[in-house]
């Protein structure tokens, strides 16, 4: 099978965990164990989230002066090859020396008019307390929302047009070669009315991104891991229950957070839809199980309906 595996940024930096190169290490460490279980006889992408990371460095970036800071489409390129780098060589220890790797910069095209750089939603850096987020929003001109009993910076989150780097990612990918790419929903960039292509200060959704890359890959299975185990209806409430299987009609008329899972579950049913496949949401340490179907939350077409577990 081509699998893409979507790796969550904010399980390769949990929730509350100290941002460390260590951390990250022991987290990509979990996920690499679980990649390596289904290399055998597939074709491996593997796409991640940046947003802790992306703030990490936005924060280092706080002791330039205002006009030295580098752009976030800088910093997302920055962090494509840190984690590029981390997961190429926990993997490359885990698998045999003959396995080929390749990172990736990849640029993917925003519409300039897309609405959300007028609602900005996606969630970077750490949590704050309200009135230390408070404080930095006016310091330093930020938007923060929101997040759970916290408060994060948000930024906007453009929709995925065009993923630049689709030809050498598929000669890759036939020369037997483990691609990770589309780091961060990849390097947002539009065109200029001259057409010249250039950078805008955003950060495009993984997951959106990666289930574009998979539809255009023909993948066969589309996993996006995340820090929960299943998407589910009532979370973090004595009611929760995790979902089992889902249409995708179905799955979207439950709603659920622009902030969160609510991305998570549009990207698999947008691939769901577009291909006839499967999308599974689930947790990192469960790679395996999803690809064996004992895992996760199953997006697909072929059934009606929503089962729980």
């Amino acid at each position: 099978m081509r699998i893409v595996v979507a790796l969550g940024g904010n399980a390769l930096l949990r929730r509350g965990e100290p941002m460390t190169a260590d951390n990250q290490r022991a987290n990509i460490r979990i996920a690499t164990e679980q990649i390596a279980k289904i290399h055998s006889g597939n074709q491996l992408v593997i796409a991640h989230g940046n947003g802790p990371q992306v703030g990490l460095l936005s924060l280092q970036g706080l002791s330039y002066k205002p006009d030295e800071a580098y752009p976030l489409d800088v910093l997302g390129a920055e962090t494509e090859g840190m984690i590029g780098y981390i997961i190429e060589q926990e993997l490359g220890n885990l698998l045999d020396f003959e396995v080929p790797f390749a990172t990736l910069l990849t640029q993917v095209e925003v519409d300039p008019k897309d609405p959300a750089f007028k609602d900005p939603t996606k969630f970077i850096g750490p949590v704050y307390g309200k009135e230390e987020a408070e404080r930095l929003a006016k310091e330093k001109g930020w938007v923060v929302k929101a997040d759970g009993d916290k408060y994060r910076r948000v930024v906007a989150s453009p929709k995925p047009k065009r993923i630049f780097e689709i030809r050498p990612i598929k000669w890759l990918l036939d020369k037997g070669s483990i691609v990770i790419c589309a780091g961060g929903g990849g390097i947002p960039t539009m065109y200029d009315e001259q057409r010249n292509l250039k950078g805008i200060e955003a950060v495009i959704d993984k997951d959106l991104c990666s289930a574009l890359l998979a539809e255009q890959l023909e993948a066969d299975l589309l996993v996006i891991a995340t820090d929960v185990n299943a998407a589910y209806v009532d979370f973090n409430k004595p009611t929760q229950k995790a979902i089992a299987q889902a249409h995708p009609d179905e799955l979207e008329r439950l709603g659920f957070a622009a902030g969160s899972m609510g991305p998570k579950v549009q990207a698999a049913c947008e691939f769901a839809r577009h291909t006839g496949k499967v999308a599974v949401i689930g947790s990192l340490a469960d790679i395996e199980a999803i690809v064996q179907g004992t895992a996760g939350t199953r997006v697909s077409t072929a059934k009606p309906g929503i089962t729980y577990r």
